[in-house]
């Protein structure tokens, strides 16, 4: 319930909080909170409590005197609300000098003229003496015809235009407001400082150009152009402080009106204090004070810029005063309802803004601080909307709310149109080359909206607030460009060296489509190394120099800035994903055969079939060997020297956990915990990539050299043991990743059989323990079993000869639904493939024989063999078990790259850890899947190993 609710013979009683009814000849008072006596009737008592009223006799015409409690016979007529009426310049007089009341009031009239000049005061209960303008151009109190009278005083028109121009453009809006408050001052404040230099007048006047947007044109009537005047005039004056912009007595509003100053006043010369981040001389507090001023002009008060001055979003008092800690960029956004702007603003407040900082003498100083409006106008244009500095008005005095121009009845009516300041930045700049933390001058930037009032109760205003730093960046921006320059270069070179190896390897001299589309596919991978680099190297300089530095050299990029930091991700990224579906479908697609070198152990007699006629054949050699090896193959396609699960886990846990994601925020806080309580800055994309890559890399190469050094040196080798498996099961294994080049991996028994007891095996164990039969290498008296190979195309044509059959019929068919003549192709096939294989690895072919060497130090190092295989094959010895590079295993820092592009690519895109790590593992599992699936499918049609047996 509230008191306007109340009729008009009732008040509010504010005890019982609800509504209670005047007593007899009562009304209810302006404030709606008590009675006041009907017009024509005096009040017999009033302290406070019940009010007794008496009408006052009607015969006699008497009225009611000012007070309130008694009648008196009127000299004349009476005035609406029941008190004797006087004429124009008289006063009433109803009681004697002892304050007793007369029998009759007496109208007498102020002297207006010299000597006395005086006029009833506001009451209209004693002569007072008149302004002085009245006398001084009139010498009298009443402003003579020649003269104008506004605002309370008497001017000479002679130095002003008239009339004035009191609308208020609302130019986004296209809405001109005539504005009461222009009405009632304008004309009369700029008066005021034009002829007798009052300081508030002027100050009036310069607040009301600020609230018309500081518009400059060549209308000289509005509020900036009357201000215009008036800086003109009070030339002779002088300036204030030896700025030239600041007349005396006049408010400075204004960095001068010709274009191209604002690059002089932001970047003429640094601003006299430094800053830093650590040390004893360690300054990071930014100090900003205000000269705050009312409507009026009335200087309120030396306010600090702390709190929430600036911020007309509510948060809590340490949240708002780390908006001032340099180096911290801070972001604060709402949404403001338009009654809470209309009840806290009645009349806006204008404020200077100073820089607060202490000279070589540790003496207090001020920096004034210049604005950028953006919505400020030259001519109708919206000069300060771009960013070409040279088209820049800089101003001086900002305010935040203006219910007050938009009024256009009565001041205390409700605003037709409402501006607020909906966007505040304040910029600081780093000097270029500094070592010494010194800025440039800071720059407020405010954008004003505004608001038609429709609907109070509904309508929401949004309201922005920041304190952004920058530095310049070309620079570092050239030096990035000359290294994706220079790297890019070098991997195309490295992309060709490793087309022209893999033309070497597929035995193909013309350089074709096919040869193109490789050196795409090749390039794409290097560049994305190249991107990859660059963008973690740049990453870790951010963080390193941006978290470590203690006098201020770097400042981060802002976000604009990073936006082609971000594209070089998203490039490394998709050059990474192109080179890892390259690997997966070369993986997925070699050649691949199980060379079985068991022998028959003797013969059996085996029934000949249509007949009852028995003949000695040799004793079938079992397949399981061939099953298992394949099995043991299957296995290890997708092992891996890190644990994918753990690697997610962990990296989740450094930077959720224990906070390590806390060193991207755009603050100079390298703390990993943080506050709840206090204010986050907004991430940087740059630390956040450096932070996030850093981590997963560190990470993976921890576990990387867990596994290699540790695990599998005491624990287990996959891949040395699936190779222990092939001596052990006589089985070798043959892998052809290019058409004339891959891998062999040489499992010949050094004990003739392998199907056999498990007596026999222990004893075959114990003479190769006991150096009692030959080594396991493919040479006498060697160990080397894998070798890499370059077969002659004599070689491949044979093996491809062979399966020719097969691939006549598109691959072999299941062997569920197969008819009996495919199956007995596809093992007649195994066979003659395997007694090929066996008697080329013998030398049993002069014409496709092979020789074994090791590869030269520089065929190592650019990954391609100089000697071609023309007459014969090559086999170079490998320890190193490269024959991985056709697993997951082998290529380890490949898929570690991709996972972690992966990973920042999702958290740069969702700012969100957590969705990053579990879509990352599961795009980890997915393609392992595949490849785990493909690589199975592939293996059982190219090895001729029926795939029911695989799992």
């Amino acid at each position: 319930m509230q008191p306007s609710g109340c009729g008009s013979d009732q008040f509010f009683d504010i005890s019982r909080l609800s509504c209670a009814k005047c007593g007899l000849n009562q009304i209810t008072s302006i404030a709606g909170t008590s009675c006041v006596c009907q017009t024509g009737f005096r009040a017999v008592s009033n302290n406070g409590g019940p009010l007794s009223c008496e009408i006052c006799p009607s015969d006699t015409k008497q009225g009611v005197t000012k007070d309130g409690f008694d009648c008196i016979r009127c000299p004349g007529d009476l005035n609406e609300d029941g008190t004797c009426h006087c004429p124009t310049g008289s006063i009433l007089v109803e009681r004697g000098i002892d304050g007793s009341l007369l029998e009759e009031g007496r109208c007498e009239s102020c002297i207006g003229e010299n000597p006395s000049f005086t006029v009833p005061d506001v009451s209209g209960g004693r002569c007072v003496r008149c302004q002085q303008s009245f006398i001084d151009t009139s010498l009298s109190c009443a402003c003579s015809p020649t003269n104008l009278a506004s605002g309370g005083l008497c001017f000479s028109s002679s130095n002003l235009p008239t009339p004035v121009a009191s609308n208020i453009n609302f130019a986004q809006l296209a809405i001109l407001v005539q504005s009461l408050w222009f009405t009632e001052h304008l004309q009369s404040s700029a008066a005021a400082c034009l002829m007798f230099y009052n300081l508030t007048a002027c100050q009036a006047l310069g607040n009301m150009c600020v609230m018309n947007m500081n518009a400059i044109s060549s209308v000289s009537n509005d509020a900036c152009g009357l201000f215009g005047t008036v800086f003109r005039t009070t030339a002779a004056l002088g300036s204030v402080q030896t700025i030239s912009y600041w007349r005396m007595n006049l408010p400075w509003l204004y960095y001068g009106d010709q274009p191209g100053l604002a690059s002089r006043v932001l970047y003429a010369e640094p601003f006299p204090a430094s800053f830093s981040f650590r040390g004893a001389a360690q300054n990071r507090k930014i100090q900003l004070v205000a000269a705050v001023y009312n409507a009026r002009g009335d200087f309120l008060k030396w306010e600090n810029i702390a709190g929430g001055t600036l911020q007309l979003c509510p948060d809590t008092s340490a949240r708002l005063n780390a908006a001032y800690t340099f180096g911290t960029t801070y972001h604060q956004s709402c949404f403001l309802p338009v009654s809470k702007l209309l009840a806290a603003f009645p009349e806006p407040f204008f404020y200077d803004l100073y820089m607060d900082f202490s000279d070589a003498n540790e003496e207090k100083r001020l920096w004034a601080v210049p604005v950028l409006n953006r919505n400020l106008q030259f001519n109708g244009q919206f000069v300060n909307q771009g960013d070409n500095l040279n088209n820049w008005y800089l101003t001086r005095r900002i305010f935040l709310v203006d219910t007050l121009s938009g009024r256009e009845t009565a001041l205390t009516d409700q605003p037709k149109v409402i501006r607020v300041a909906t966007s505040i930045r304040i910029g600081f700049k780093l000097v270029r080359n500094t070592r010494k933390g010194e800025i440039y001058p800071p720059l407020l930037t405010v954008s004003y909206t505004d608001v038609l009032i429709t609907d109070v109760d509904t309508q929401t205003v949004p309201v922005f607030f920041a304190l952004e730093y920058e530095m310049d960046t070309s620079e570092a921006q050239v030096q990035t460009d000359i290294a994706l320059g220079v790297l890019g270069g070098l991997s195309v070179l490295y992309s060709l060296l490793k087309t022209a190896s893999w033309k070497r390897r597929v035995a193909s001299p013309l350089i074709d489509l096919e040869t193109i589309l490789k050196f795409l596919l090749f390039y794409a991978g290097d560049l994305g190394n190249v991107f990859f680099a660059v963008t973690f190297g740049t990453g870790l300089y951010w963080l390193i120099f941006f978290k470590g530095q203690q006098f201020v050299s770097v400042l981060l990029p802002l976000p604009e800035q990073e936006e082609r930091f971000v594209t070089y991700v998203g490039c490394a990224f998709g050059l990474k994903a192109v080179q890892f579906l390259h690997k997966l479908i070369n993986q997925i697609s070699i050649d691949i055969f199980f060379i079985d070198w068991e022998r028959p152990k003797g013969k059996e007699f085996k029934s000949v079939e249509g007949g009852g006629a028995t003949k000695r054949i040799a004793s079938p050699v079992s397949i399981w060997r061939t099953y298992f090896v394949a099995n043991e193959w299957n296995e290890i396609q997708t092992i891996r020297k890190i644990n994918p699960a753990f690697q997610v886990i962990a990296v989740l846990f450094f930077l959720e956990v224990v906070g390590f994601s806390n060193l991207a925020l755009r603050d100079p806080s390298s703390r990993l915990s943080r506050d709840p309580g206090s204010y986050t800055a907004p991430w940087s994309l740059i630390l956040r990539f450096g932070v996030t890559t850093a981590t997963w890399l560190v990470i993976g190469f921890a576990q990387m050299m867990f596994f290699t050094v540790f695990y599998e040196r005491y624990v287990k080798d996959k891949i040395k043991q699936f190779v222990d498996l092939c001596s052990m099961s006589n089985i070798s294994v043959l892998l052809m990743s290019n058409r004339c080049f891959g891998y062999y991996i040489h499992g010949r028994s050094v004990h003739g059989h392998a199907d056999t007891n498990m007596e026999e095996i222990n004893a075959n164990f114990k003479r190769e323990a006991e150096n009692l039969c030959g080594q396991r290498g493919l040479l006498p008296n060697t160990d080397v079993q894998t070798f890499q190979i370059a077969i002659s195309s004599k070689l491949r044509q044979q093996y491809d000869r062979i399966l020719e059959p097969l691939t006549r019929r598109n691959g072999p068919s299941r062997l569920l639904d197969s008819t009996a003549d495919s199956f007995e192709q596809s093992a007649k096939t195994y066979h003659t493939m395997n007694r090929f294989l066996t008697s080329t690895i013998d030398h049993a072919h002069p014409d496709m024989d092979y020789i074994v060497k090791d590869k030269l130090l520089l065929e190592r190092v650019i990954g391609m063999e100089l000697m071609e295989p023309l007459d014969k094959s090559i086999f170079y010895n490998d320890d190193s078990h490269s024959f991985s590079d056709v697993l997951f295993y082998g290529n380890e820092a490949s898929l570690l790259i991709f996972d972690t592009l992966f990973f920042c690519v999702v958290d740069l895109g969702t700012q969100d850890l957590v969705l990053a790590a579990i879509l990352t593992f599961v795009q980890q599992t997915v393609f392992q899947f595949i490849r785990n699936a493909s690589g199975q499918k592939n293996m059982a049609a190219k090895s001729l190993v029926d795939k029911r047996f695989l799992t």
